[in-house]
C-alpha cells in the first residue's frame, strides 16, 4: 500500500491519525492559508479548498503516497472565524461565540493515485455564556491561538460548552476519523 502522508503540522491531527494504528509521516504542506481568505468562498468551500490544497501541495514531492489534508472554519452569523493568532484575538473570538451556537466545518481531502476525495463534516456547538475573566483564564490555560474558534475541545475547551451536535466527534479536533477510515478501507488499507 502507498505510504500515508499527513499534510499538516497540527499536533491534534497527528494524534488523531495515530489512533488508527497505521504507519504515516507528517510533511508540512506548501500552502499559504492567508492567500485563500481573500476569495469569495463560502465557509464549506473555503474549508474544502484549503484541505484539497494542503493534500495536493505534496503531489510532486510524494507522488507515490496517499496524501491527507484537512482544514476547519468556524461560522457564526455567516462570518468565518479562523485561527486567532494572538491572545487578544482569541479572547475576542470567544467573546463573540459566548452564549451562542456556532457551526464548525471540518474538511478532509485525500489524494491517492491521481484522484482527490473530499469529505466535509458539520458540527453545531452551543457555547455557554462566559464572563470576561473566564475567557481570559481559558485562553491563558489552553493557548488556542492556532485553533479555529479559539478553543481546544480536547483540552479545557470542553468546559466552555453546554451541548455539541455532531456525527463524528473526532472532526471537532481536526480529522473526521469515521470518514477517513471508511475511505482508507475503500482504497485497500487494512483498518481494524
Amino acid at each position: 500500500m502507498a505510504e500515508l502522508v499527513l499534510a499538516s503540522t497540527s499536533q491534534s491531527r497527528r494524534a488523531l491519525l495515530k489512533r488508527l494504528g497505521l504507519p504515516f509521516r507528517c510533511v508540512v504542506p506548501v500552502v499559504r492559508e492567508e492567500d485563500w481568505k481573500i476569495g469569495n468562498w463560502g465557509p464549506k468551500e473555503l474549508a474544502e479548498q484549503l484541505a484539497v490544497a494542503k493534500a495536493e501541495s505534496l503531489r510532486k514531492v510524494e507522488p507515490a503516497g496517499t496524501l491527507i489534508g484537512g482544514d476547519q472554519v468556524v461560522v457564526l452569523d455567516g462570518r468565518i472565524y479562523g485561527k486567532p493568532g494572538t491572545i487578544e484575538r482569541a479572547v475576542e473570538q470567544l467573546g463573540m461565540l459566548s452564549g451562542r451556537s456556532h457551526e464548525l466545518i471540518t474538511a478532509l481531502a485525500v489524494w491517492h493515485d491521481g484522484q482527490t476525495y473530499v469529505h466535509t463534516d458539520r458540527t453545531v456547538l452551543h457555547m455557554r455564556p462566559l464572563l470576561q475573566d473566564e475567557l481570559e483564564r481559558y485562553v491563558l490555560a489552553d493557548k488556542p491561538l492556532d485553533c479555529a474558534g479559539s478553543y481546544k475541545i480536547e483540552e479545557r475547551g470542553i468546559t466552555l460548552f453546554d451541548r455539541i451536535e455532531t456525527q463524528d466527534f473526532t472532526a471537532i479536533t481536526g480529522l473526521p476519523l469515521i470518514a477517513l477510515t471508511s475511505l482508507l478501507r475503500r482504497l485497500g488499507y487494512t483498518v481494524p
